[in-house]
Protein backbone atom coordinates (compact mmCIF):
# COMPACT_ATOMS: atom_id res chain seq x y z
CA UNK A 1 0.00 0.00 0.00
CA UNK A 2 1.08 3.38 -1.33
CA UNK A 3 1.60 5.72 1.79
CA UNK A 4 0.47 9.61 1.62
CA UNK A 5 3.00 12.13 2.22
CA UNK A 6 3.16 14.06 5.19
CA UNK A 7 2.72 17.43 3.52
CA UNK A 8 -1.01 16.11 2.66
CA UNK A 9 -2.18 14.64 5.33
CA UNK A 10 -4.02 16.65 8.45
CA UNK A 11 -2.13 14.49 10.83
CA UNK A 12 1.12 13.59 10.03
CA UNK A 13 2.97 10.41 11.42
CA UNK A 14 6.18 9.01 11.81
CA UNK A 15 8.08 5.85 12.94
CA UNK A 16 11.45 5.04 14.53
CA UNK A 17 13.16 2.16 15.57
CA UNK A 18 15.18 2.98 18.19
CA UNK A 19 18.08 0.66 19.76
CA UNK A 20 17.04 1.17 23.58
CA UNK A 21 14.46 -0.67 25.67
CA UNK A 22 10.80 0.40 25.57
CA UNK A 23 10.69 0.82 29.30
CA UNK A 24 13.65 3.12 29.33
CA UNK A 25 12.57 5.14 27.16
CA UNK A 26 8.91 5.57 28.39
CA UNK A 27 10.80 6.37 31.63
CA UNK A 28 12.84 8.82 29.98
CA UNK A 29 9.86 10.63 28.44
CA UNK A 30 8.13 10.60 31.68
CA UNK A 31 10.47 12.35 33.77
CA UNK A 32 11.70 15.24 30.92
CA UNK A 33 10.01 18.55 32.44
CA UNK A 34 11.37 20.80 30.39
CA UNK A 35 9.32 23.93 29.47
CA UNK A 36 7.52 24.50 27.63
CA UNK A 37 6.56 21.32 27.32
CA UNK A 38 3.98 18.98 28.86
CA UNK A 39 4.28 15.27 28.86
CA UNK A 40 1.79 12.23 30.26
CA UNK A 41 2.16 8.97 30.23
CA UNK A 42 -0.12 6.59 30.12
CA UNK A 43 0.64 3.21 29.58
CA UNK A 44 2.76 2.55 26.59
CA UNK A 45 1.75 5.88 25.55
CA UNK A 46 2.95 9.31 25.79
CA UNK A 47 1.32 12.40 24.84
CA UNK A 48 3.85 15.83 24.31
CA UNK A 49 2.10 19.57 23.92
CA UNK A 50 2.73 22.91 24.84
CA UNK A 51 2.03 24.37 28.49
CA UNK A 52 -0.52 27.27 29.22
CA UNK A 53 1.86 29.99 28.01
CA UNK A 54 3.29 29.02 24.92
CA UNK A 55 -0.31 27.17 24.02
CA UNK A 56 -2.76 28.99 21.36
CA UNK A 57 -5.88 27.52 19.31
CA UNK A 58 -3.81 25.61 17.00
CA UNK A 59 -1.12 24.40 18.96
CA UNK A 60 0.06 20.62 17.86
CA UNK A 61 0.83 17.68 20.02
CA UNK A 62 2.29 14.85 19.72
CA UNK A 63 0.81 11.50 20.58
CA UNK A 64 4.05 8.47 21.04
CA UNK A 65 3.35 4.61 21.45
CA UNK A 66 6.59 3.09 22.26
CA UNK A 67 6.53 -0.48 21.33
CA UNK A 68 8.92 -3.46 22.43
CA UNK A 69 10.56 -5.33 19.60
CA UNK A 70 12.54 -7.09 21.38
CA UNK A 71 14.88 -6.72 25.01
CA UNK A 72 17.01 -3.86 23.60
CA UNK A 73 14.78 -2.50 20.72
CA UNK A 74 12.06 -0.63 20.16
CA UNK A 75 9.74 0.91 17.61
CA UNK A 76 7.82 4.64 17.97
CA UNK A 77 4.72 5.25 16.67
CA UNK A 78 4.27 8.97 16.08
CA UNK A 79 1.34 11.71 15.01
CA UNK A 80 1.12 15.20 15.26
CA UNK A 81 -2.45 16.20 15.71
CA UNK A 82 -4.61 19.21 16.49
CA UNK A 83 -6.15 19.44 20.40
CA UNK A 84 -8.22 16.73 20.81
CA UNK A 85 -11.27 18.69 21.67
CA UNK A 86 -10.00 20.94 18.60
CA UNK A 87 -9.88 17.94 16.26
CA UNK A 88 -13.55 16.20 17.85
CA UNK A 89 -15.18 19.75 17.28
CA UNK A 90 -14.17 19.79 13.35
CA UNK A 91 -14.86 16.28 12.90
CA UNK A 92 -18.35 17.36 14.24
CA UNK A 93 -18.82 20.35 11.90
CA UNK A 94 -17.73 18.32 9.26
CA UNK A 95 -20.63 15.38 10.33
CA UNK A 96 -23.01 17.67 10.72
CA UNK A 97 -21.93 19.50 7.26
CA UNK A 98 -22.23 15.91 5.34
CA UNK A 99 -25.70 15.24 7.33
CA UNK A 100 -27.41 18.55 6.65
CA UNK A 101 -26.12 17.62 2.44
CA UNK A 102 -28.03 14.42 3.02
CA UNK A 103 -31.13 15.59 4.14
CA UNK A 104 -31.20 18.35 1.93
CA UNK A 105 -30.93 15.92 -1.19
CA UNK A 106 -33.48 13.40 -0.02
CA UNK A 107 -35.79 16.83 0.28
CA UNK A 108 -34.65 18.03 -3.40
CA UNK A 109 -35.64 14.45 -4.49
CA UNK A 110 -39.31 14.42 -2.80
CA UNK A 111 -39.83 17.88 -3.86
CA UNK A 112 -38.99 16.38 -7.52
CA UNK A 113 -41.01 13.24 -7.21
CA UNK A 114 -43.62 15.79 -5.99
CA UNK A 115 -43.26 17.92 -9.07
CA UNK A 116 -42.64 20.98 -6.82
CA UNK A 117 -39.61 23.20 -6.99
CA UNK A 118 -36.21 21.98 -5.32
CA UNK A 119 -34.03 25.15 -6.36
CA UNK A 120 -33.67 26.01 -2.68
CA UNK A 121 -32.50 22.45 -1.41
CA UNK A 122 -30.44 22.25 -4.59
CA UNK A 123 -28.97 25.81 -3.29
CA UNK A 124 -28.33 25.22 0.14
CA UNK A 125 -27.13 21.69 -1.20
CA UNK A 126 -24.43 24.06 -2.62
CA UNK A 127 -24.06 26.19 0.02
CA UNK A 128 -22.98 22.99 2.00
CA UNK A 129 -20.10 21.73 -0.61
CA UNK A 130 -18.67 25.30 -0.21
CA UNK A 131 -18.79 25.18 3.51
CA UNK A 132 -17.50 21.69 3.54
CA UNK A 133 -14.52 23.28 1.73
CA UNK A 134 -14.43 26.73 3.94
CA UNK A 135 -13.72 23.91 6.62
CA UNK A 136 -11.01 22.21 5.07
CA UNK A 137 -8.96 25.10 4.24
CA UNK A 138 -9.64 26.95 7.73
CA UNK A 139 -8.06 23.24 8.67
CA UNK A 140 -5.15 23.59 6.52
CA UNK A 141 -4.38 26.93 7.36
CA UNK A 142 -4.42 25.90 11.47
CA UNK A 143 -2.19 23.33 10.27
CA UNK A 144 0.24 25.86 8.46
CA UNK A 145 0.16 27.87 11.51
CA UNK A 146 0.87 25.56 14.01
CA UNK A 147 4.08 23.46 11.87
CA UNK A 148 6.62 25.40 13.88
CA UNK A 149 5.03 24.00 17.16
CA UNK A 150 4.76 21.12 15.07
CA UNK A 151 8.77 21.19 15.20
CA UNK A 152 9.36 22.44 18.26
CA UNK A 153 7.79 19.22 19.31
CA UNK A 154 9.92 16.72 16.99
CA UNK A 155 13.23 18.39 18.29
CA UNK A 156 12.15 17.70 21.86
CA UNK A 157 11.68 14.25 20.83
CA UNK A 158 14.71 13.55 19.56
CA UNK A 159 16.60 15.27 22.17
CA UNK A 160 14.87 12.91 24.70
CA UNK A 161 16.16 10.25 22.08
CA UNK A 162 19.83 11.40 22.30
Amino acid sequence: MKTIPNDIALRPRFQLEVSEPHEELLTAFENSATKPFLTKRLDEHIFIKFNAEHNHFWSPQLHLEIIEIDKNNSRIYGVFGPNPTLWTFFMFLHFGVATLFIILGIWAYSSASLDKSYTLQLALMGFMVVLWVVLYFFGRAGKHKGKPQMHELYRFMMTILG
